[in-house]
């Protein structure tokens, strides 16, 4: 079972996150809380998936991504978020959030999200991804997404196509004929390479180098 928790200030999307997710027999949500709430029951329940509102009334979202961070072992964080949002999103995707997913999300897809989550995957609702990358970069001054990833062999560079799509490294290392531990050899070269610290940040490092072709629209998961 994956042990899911659901971090929002709104009793109806904690509700509705909830329905959709226990209708699913390999998730189990352990607990869906306000921002004020989610440090506190994540160290008593220990979640794998925590997913967590980007802004709330009473605690700020992005204080409390630091927080479980922090934690050990640390919970997979995904951020909920809305269309304005943009600068919040930028900001979690410093901090090591693991994933993006619009309160819009299709229920359909909610589940196969949180499973990619938990293997280690990358999600990155599309909507979320194209406004993004459009100011990520944009905002560094580390130079074009091309010339950055060219900095890769093409062994990392198919890896990196692959950590884009949201694979989690033994799906990747099926894929690629490769042991997870070499898998998990590359990602951490990969990460270094790039200057970023996590997946998601090199996922979009892919998106914007035309990786994934110019016009490609995907859900990641």
């Amino acid at each position: 079972m994956i042990r899911t928790m659901v971090v929002d200030d709104e009793a109806l999307i904690r509700t509705g996150f909830t329905h959709i997710l226990d209708a699913a027999d390999d998730i189990d949500v352990v607990a869906a809380v306000s921002g004020g709430q989610a440090v506190r029951t994540v160290r008593e329940l220990g979640p794998d998936v925590v997913l967590l509102d980007i802004r709330m009334p009473d605690v700020d979202g992005l204080t409390v991504l630091a927080e479980l961070r922090r934690l050990r072992p640390a919970p997979v964080v995904a951020m909920l978020t809305t269309f304005d949002a943009d600068e919040y999103v930028t900001a979690a995707l410093r901090s090591g959030a693991s994933g993006f997913l619009l309160k819009d999300t299709d229920p359909e897809q909610l589940p196969f999200l949180i499973r990619a989550l938990a293997e280690g995957g990358t999600v990155l609702s599309s909507d979320v991804t194209r406004r993004v990358v459009d100011g990520y970069l944009d905002r560094s001054r580390r130079g074009p997404a091309g010339d950055i990833v060219a900095r890769l062999t093409a062994r990392e560079r198919a890896v990196l196509m692959l950590i884009a799509e949201g694979l989690a490294n033994v799906d990747i290392g099926t894929r690629l004929h490769m042991s997870t531990g070499t898998v998990k050899g590359h990602v951490s070269t990969i990460l270094a390479k790039l200057e970023v610290s996590s997946r998601v940040q090199a996922a979009l490092l892919a998106e914007r180098a035309g990786l994934l072709g110019p016009s490609r629209e995907r859900e990641s998961g």
